[in-house]
């Protein structure tokens, strides 16, 4: 492999429900939600790299009564010296790096819903970051 994971963490969560009502219709609404991503890197030192994963629900139909739920998971990776093509790093950052800790940040979401009363909140068990990357270039 061409890298390996030294650290990853949570950075940031924001799991907001605004009131009574916005609980009590989001199991109705939340198909009006979509999951984003946002992922960003910097270098930290020598062969260190940050990828910041930003996992964002966002509504379909945006108003009140919406939620607000954001999950931003660091990663720090070792990339070997050897690596020096751009395409090959930058497809470490955008799919093989978010593809492996995705289960992560899924397990986070899940367990901020379950803890806060929604046993019925489904999201998918896996997402095509080479799809996404190839839709995106």
């Amino acid at each position: 492999m061409s890298y390996n994971i030294v650290a990853k963490y949570v950075k940031d969560i924001n799991f907001n429900i605004p009131d009574a009502k916005s609980y009590f219709l989001i199991e109705k609404s939340i198909d009006n939600y979509k999951i984003n991503f946002d992922i960003k890197s910097k270098k930290i030192n020598g062969e260190i790299l940050e990828i910041d994963t930003n996992l964002k629900l966002v509504s379909r139909m945006p108003g009140e009564n919406e939620i607000k739920v954001s999950i931003l998971f660091s990663t720090l990776i070792n990339i070997k010296k050897s690596i020096t093509n751009k395409k090959v790093l930058e497809k470490i950052i955008l799919v093989d790096v978010p593809t492996s800790i995705y289960p992560d940040i899924r397990s986070i979401l899940v367990f901020l819903f379950e803890k806060s009363g929604f046993k019925k909140i489904n999201v998918d068990k896996t997402v095509n970051f080479q799809g996404l990357y190839e839709k995106n270039n």
